[in-house]
């Protein structure tokens, strides 16, 4: 316990700074979006900490299964549980068309930086447990690219969401960057 204690008073300073920029995100996203941005920053500082503190924190196969069914729920929520429920009639088929509209900075940037950063890091997690997972290069490659296009179809069909291939770009980029995290993951965390 005393080894997360640092990490959880280090996030919540962190959440609470920004807590004037952040509550904007609920105007368009579900509410549980500041609970997953809170379990996001403490995952961060928590293996910064353990980094640098060269400390190893064990986590039991139970509660790291709640974690992920906890998670995986709670992104459900956010990409097919908006608010405002806006219709989504519009469709991207062209490779980095959202992506280069965000990075030019033709969009408010609150929302580029969010969407780039949140569509590329909330995968992460399910990159790093993938890699524990399995070995095998076709599973780690294509099996991705199937998840999120039935992500993306599934938000056309039930009109939750647009279908977007820069969100299919992104989202696979961070299954990738947590296949490559996973040597320092190892480092610092251990499963019983």
């Amino acid at each position: 316990m005393k080894k997360i204690m640092i990490p959880i008073l280090m996030s919540i300073a962190i959440f609470t700074i920004f807590i004037p920029i952040t509550t904007t995100l609920t105007t368009y996203l579900h509410p549980v979006v500041l609970v997953v941005l809170f379990f996001c920053i403490f995952v961060v500082n928590l293996a910064i900490y353990l980094i640098l503190t060269k400390q190893q924190v064990w986590i039991r196969r139970p509660f790291l299964i709640a974690a992920l069914i906890l998670y995986t729920l709670s992104l459900l929520v956010l990409l097919f549980m908006r608010p405002s429920e806006p219709a989504y009639d519009n469709s991207n088929l062209v490779p980095f068309k959202t992506i280069s509209l965000y990075l030019s900075g033709n969009a408010d940037w609150f929302v580029s930086f969010y969407n780039l950063t949140a569509n590329v890091g909330l995968f992460v997690p399910f990159g790093v447990l993938m890699a524990v997972w399995t070995r095998r290069f076709l599973t780690r490659a294509f099996l991705p690219f199937a998840l999120i296009s039935c992500i993306e179809i599934t938000q056309l069909l039930t009109n939750r969401g647009s279908l977007d291939v820069d969100d299919l770009i992104l989202n696979v980029l961070g299954f990738y960057i947590g296949y490559s995290l996973v040597p320092i993951v190892r480092k610092i965390v251990e499963i019983k």
